[in-house]
């Protein structure tokens, strides 16, 4: 008969495995997030990062960083590999995962992934090892207790976690340099547009719902106990946290630009998150709404400063939504307490709070600037300027995440149906020769109009053409976006560009029926051009003339 004891046990391991899979779980809101704050060019890039992310760091905490993070408290080096008791290692392999998903934010767009997995593996090693080695981990009581009479609250990552992985990622950005079009020689900042909003927005909210993981997670496995320390005073000030955030970071947005900036609402609600996550356990409702309001009021303030002035390209807002996030709520920590939820007097808790940041701010910022500096300085940090400009889901994976053109039998034009252009279908070449002038039908278009333009041209017997992707300006007006709260013009719109060569059948016939089909009656609809052409060869063939055609 099982006793009572090894049942409540097998219950609070279920519990852990359960809130680590939930924080397991924010590894695809981060991917989503990053993802979409990112050029297209680069979504696939950002995507592999989150995933070796995990899959390396996960590898390397297993089997180096648990025992170094014991070597460093004085236990011998004892790593978690063959140890068993895994359940407890899986507990702190996420959390440490989290702070290393981080980084990958704030260096998208121009690292190199061999940089980047490079980090990856040392902060997995080392640099969070060490942290935890300073403070959860510490025997009996740790660094800060011992510097200054009382210890370092930190309940579930806020400093530990977030704000090391928030100052790690400004670090790695300031070193590896922006990316090569956000600043002008002037020092004048370009926007630079991430390319969906539905990603951003969207991972916002996994990661949400995985930060429960995270405090209340941890507060169900670990400190249930009674007066400040419980389960629902954690669950509440998570979540008004949360909220306080995003209507902090909307309001400043407002009061800005007139305008409430959907990235920096979301951005804001994560920024909540990260103020209260090292102090939900001592937090009242109202230091709550406090510690969320201000975390949202100073990510739109932190994230300019960051940019305009300090010119560190910061590309997901990772230092803001993190870092100072992290430090803020940790530092509140004494003045919003709750009554006897520490015992030092309020500026000596504030002293142990700012000491432990200092400490965990100070490690992260110098392991972090040396290794990249020195991966600067091999020439393996940061990819080529053409691969930049050519985006790392080439230069680095050799994919496209959103390939404009697929196979022969592929509609990628959103069009209804594939045209036959086969032997026995309509004539694509080859045709007969009846003397008239060989002529070229040249028309620049809306995008979502191909379909109709291609159903139209096999309608008079003229199936084919070459499609190419461009941009310019006409008679269509400029438009104005905004991106974290500026405004930027786009004046050279998305366009397609229709070549049809053609003999046998008239020009003028080619152009009415591309013109009826690309038609909106609103500006930007297009032009099309008649060009003479003096010649023509088929490959193929080696017919010339209009034979060619």
């Amino acid at each position: 008969m099982t006793d009572i004891a090894t049942v409540i046990d097998a219950v609070n391991q279920t519990w852990i495995l359960t809130v680590s899979f939930l924080i397991f779980f924010m590894h695809a809101g981060f991917a989503m997030l990053e993802a979409g704050q990112v050029r297209s060019k680069n979504v696939a890039n950002q995507l592999t990062k989150n995933m070796l992310t995990w899959a390396v760091g996960v590898s390397v905490f297993f089997v180096i960083g648990t025992g170094f993070e014991s070597l460093m408290t004085g236990a011998g080096f004892a790593p978690a590999a063959g140890a068993g008791g895994y359940v407890g290692w899986l507990y702190g392999a996420v959390f440490a995962m989290t702070a290393a998903t981080i980084v990958s934010g704030a260096v998208a767009g121009r690292a190199k992934l061999r940089a980047y997995m490079t980090y990856t593996f040392l902060l997995a090693a080392v640099i969070y090892p060490m942290v935890t080695a300073m403070t959860w981990a510490a025997p009996e009581t740790g660094l800060v207790e011992q510097l200054v009479g009382a210890p370092f609250a930190d309940f579930a990552g806020g400093m530990i976690v977030h704000g090391m992985g928030g100052i790690a990622g400004l670090t790695a950005a300031a070193v590896l340099g922006p990316r090569m079009d956000r600043y002008n020689t002037d020092g004048s900042v370009n926007v630079i547009p991430g390319h969906s909003m539905t990603f951003a927005v969207l991972g916002t909210l996994m990661l949400c719902f995985g930060w429960y993981g995270f405090n209340v997670g941890t507060a169900g496995a670990f400190d249930l106990g009674d007066g400040a320390n419980t389960l629902s005073l954690v669950a509440m000030g998570t979540t008004i946290a949360m909220a306080a955030g995003a209507i902090g970071a909307a309001a400043v947005t407002w009061m800005q630009s007139g305008k409430v900036d959907t990235l920096y609402t979301a951005n804001g609600m994560l920024a909540g998150l990260a103020g209260i996550t090292a102090i939900p356990n001592t937090t009242a409702w109202w230091g709550a709404f406090v510690v969320g309001g201000l975390a949202g009021i100073q990510l739109p303030i932190v994230f300019d400063f960051v940019s305009e002035r300090l010119k560190i390209d910061d590309v997901c807002a990772v230092f803001p939504v993190h870092g100072s996030a992290g430090v803020l709520g940790t530092l509140l920590m004494p003045f919003v307490a709750v009554p006897g939820a520490f015992e030092a007097s309020v500026g000596t808790q504030f002293i142990a709070q700012l000491t432990g940041v200092v400490i965990i701010g100070g490690w992260t910022l110098t392991a972090t600037a040396v290794i990249w500096y020195v991966l600067k300085a091999l020439g393996q940090a940061r990819v080529t300027p053409d691969h930049e400009q050519d985006g790392l889901d080439i230069a680095e994976h050799g994919v496209e995440t959103y390939p404009e053109f697929g196979g022969e039998r592929v509609a990628t034009d959103g069009g209804p149906t594939v045209v036959d252009t086969t032997e026995s279908g309509p004539r694509a070449d080859g045709g007969v020769e009846t003397g008239s002038p060989i002529k070229m039908v040249s028309a620049v278009v809306r995008p979502d109009k191909l379909g109709d333009i291609k159903q139209a041209l096999a309608e008079i017997n003229a199936p084919s053409l070459t499609v190419t992707n461009v941009s310019g300006r006409g008679s269509q007006p400029a438009k104005t976006g905004q991106w974290r709260g500026e405004e930027f013009t786009v004046d050279l719109h998305q366009k397609v560009k229709v070549d049809v060569v053609v003999a046998d059948i008239p020009a003028d016939e080619v152009a009415e029926a591309i013109c009826e089909a690309a038609a909106t009656g609103e500006p930007g609809d297009g032009k099309v051009f008649i060009l003479p052409v003096e010649d023509a060869v088929q490959v193929r063939t080696g017919a010339t003339g209009p034979g060619a055609v």
